[in-house]
């Protein structure tokens, strides 16, 4: 079990709630989604599932199911792209394996297959800045998994893209 939420709800302060009594089990291997208007609070939960923030009622947890005594990895996708700007792509997708251990030359030979596997094989050697926003959305991505996370939370996954790429 990745991801439980029990009775979760929250509220900023005193302010109205943006949701409540939320109920869910994402299991290993599966894909949820969030939906809603703006402002109902998807990044929110988001966060809660991330725990980054505590829920204002019930509980959230998330575990790494091969790992129980270890926290779990969570990788989380912003909507917005952010990253260094003058690194390039292969530096992005790369410094999560090289965080993790990963010999330098092995970690540039996965990242550079992340990157093919993201259409973007072409872009290895560009710098962050050069990149549009569907490019570094799927850098992002790339870079995401290349970390290996129990859970990959990912805020708005088409925001940037084109229909084509979507």
């Amino acid at each position: 079990m990745p991801v439980e939420l029990v009775g979760v709800g929250h509220r900023f302060g005193s302010g109205p709630w943006l949701f409540r009594s939320v109920d869910a089990r994402v299991e290993a291997g599966s894909v949820a989604a969030v939906v809603g208007p703006s402002g109902s609070g998807k990044s929110t939960l988001l966060a809660i599932c991330a725990g980054w923030m505590p829920p204002a009622e019930g509980t959230a947890r998330t575990s790494a199911p091969a790992r129980p005594d270890l926290p779990p990895r969570i990788a989380w996708v912003f909507q917005n792209p952010h990253g260094a700007p003058h690194r390039t792509a292969l530096d992005h997708v790369a410094l999560p394996l090289l965080a993790h251990g990963v010999p330098t030359r092995a970690a540039d030979e996965r990242a550079r297959r992340l990157l093919e596997e993201f259409g973007l094989a072409g872009a290895a050697d560009r710098s962050f800045s050069t990149l549009s926003g569907g490019e570094a959305q799927r850098l992002l991505m790339a870079r995401a998994l290349a970390g290996a996370p129990d859970v990959l939370l990912v805020d708005e996954p088409t925001a940037q893209l084109d229909q084509t790429t979507a």
